[in-house]
């Protein structure tokens, strides 16, 4: 499956139109581009976002819960602790950008690649994710508790303490991937893929005796 697996990529205009983050009568933004900025403080329920790309962009203290993105890039941008909880995210890039504790929780997202990116500690509980990549992405300590997963591929990724409780993996392949300790069952690990030496050391977690 994680061979084939093809998500849908941001449909963006050749023209953008350069805007500045202000809060509008509506919040609405589309067809444009912000760079090269600092989004400090903004507390904004549903914002919506359509057609749109962030460029070296630096998210301080911003919470945009239920926020609906839609054929948006995010690209050299900071939204450590960034609050995108129940947020709709669709046909949506996270490009080398330092996405450090990213709430999405209970959040939607179909379509969604994240490559090159720094995501350890992001919350992903209860979220819905189908047709999402996550690329040479660092996810130590990510949570994905009770998260639902359709056609969900990782690449050469650190994977370290993330929390997959609750979560089944059937059909995840995690063999490209490196970690030393995954918080998950047995119950849900059926079905996913894991190389060789990945299943020696969950024979190990199980307490079986490998015999050399």
């Amino acid at each position: 499956m994680s061979s084939t697996l093809k998500i849908q990529q941001p449909k963006i205009p050749q023209e953008l139109t350069p805007v500045d983050f202000k809060m509008m009568d509506e919040p609405y933004f589309e067809m444009s581009i912000i760079q090269d900025c600092s989004i400090i403080g903004e507390d904004i329920n549903r914002i919506r976002f359509d057609q749109v790309v962030f460029k070296n962009v630096v998210f301080m203290d911003v919470s945009f819960k239920n926020i609906e993105l839609t054929d948006v890039i995010f690209e050299r941008c900071d939204l450590s602790n960034t609050d995108f909880s129940g947020g709709s995210i669709h046909r949506v890039e996270f490009k080398e950008s330092k996405i450090l504790g990213l709430n999405l929780s209970d959040a939607s997202l179909g379509n969604v690649l994240f490559e090159n990116c720094n995501a350890n500690l992001c919350s992903l509980g209860y979220a819905k994710l189908k047709q999402v990549k996550f690329i040479s992405c660092s996810l130590r300590n990510v949570d994905f508790f009770e998260s639902k997963f359709n056609k969900i591929m990782f690449v050469v990724c650190d994977l370290n303490e993330a929390s997959f409780e609750g979560t089944p993996l059937k059909g995840v392949d995690l063999s490209s991937c490196t970690f030393n300790q995954l918080n998950v069952s047995i119950e849900d690990l059926a079905g996913c893929v894991v190389s060789e030496e990945q299943a020696i050391g969950f024979a190990r977690l199980m307490g079986l005796k490998i015999k050399e």
